[in-house]
């Protein structure tokens, strides 16, 4: 038996294969480096350099020099002490002028001549009140009362000294004696006094002494200005005023 042959090849069991295609050419496009760079840090990072201070080592205090630094504290401390203390001292101690006070005038006499003459004769008595303030005693030199009449000076009259104890008084009685005294520039206010009764006069106390403060001799000074108004005819004193100086 025999093999009959058809005419052309045989078909393929398998299909072919499809040929790859080719992928399309590429084109590299340089690209500038900050394209590149990580989004977050945009920038690149900054350092900054600090300088090492050297750590310095306390120093312990020895013995003899801590002493000595206490002792110059308490020392320091010592004389602010001791001055503040003299300070007050010597604001205490200081002497204080002496005060004087009026406690009383008597007229005696008083003559007044009307003008043309114009003339005015007096006998009066001051008692005095002098007292010490301080904590030293008192060492009364002199005192001192005059007397005038509308500014213009008539007399005055110095009493003994004395002793005036610390935080003492003393009453001192002063006695002032004028014989006709010329008031011819005051003659009309002198009319017109007479007239009404009643004499204006003016009197100044002063008081000298020294105060012995530890060493050292310390002159202190009381003072007291009055203004009197008499009756020349009844001799009594209608009004009186006094202020310390």
């Amino acid at each position: 038996m025999g093999v009959e042959e058809t005419g052309g090849p045989a078909a393929p069991l398998l299909p072919q294969p499809t040929p790859p295609q080719s992928a399309p050419p590429c084109y590299g496009v340089p690209v500038a480096a900050a394209a590149f760079q990580d989004p977050y840090f945009p920038d690149p990072p900054a350092y900054v350099l600090l300088p090492v201070y050297p750590r310095r080592r306390r120093q312990r205090c020895g013995c003899f020099s801590c002493c000595g630094s206490l002792i110059s504290s308490s020392s320091t401390l010592l004389s602010a002490a001791f001055f503040l203390v003299l300070l007050s001292s010597a604001f205490f101690l200081w002497p204080s002028d002496p005060v004087v006070t009026v406690t009383r005038f008597h007229l005696e006499d008083i003559r007044v001549t009307p003008p043309p003459l114009a003339a005015i004769g007096i006998s009066l008595r001051v008692d005095l009140r002098v007292r010490n303030p301080d904590f030293f005693s008192l060492d009364r030199r002199s005192i001192v009362v005059s007397i005038g009449y509308r500014g213009r000076p008539l007399g005055s009259v110095t009493a003994n000294g004395g002793h005036i104890k610390a935080r003492g008084v003393s009453h001192v009685h002063a006695k002032l004696k004028i014989d006709g005294i010329p008031v011819w520039n005051d003659a009309i206010y002198l009319i017109e006094d007479l007239a009404r009764r009643s004499l204006p006069l003016d009197t100044v106390t002063e008081v000298d002494g020294r105060m012995r403060l530890f060493f050292v001799d310390v002159p202190v000074q009381g003072k007291i200005s009055c203004s009197v108004s008499v009756n020349p005819e009844t001799r009594e004193v209608i009004n009186q005023d006094c202020y310390p100086e």
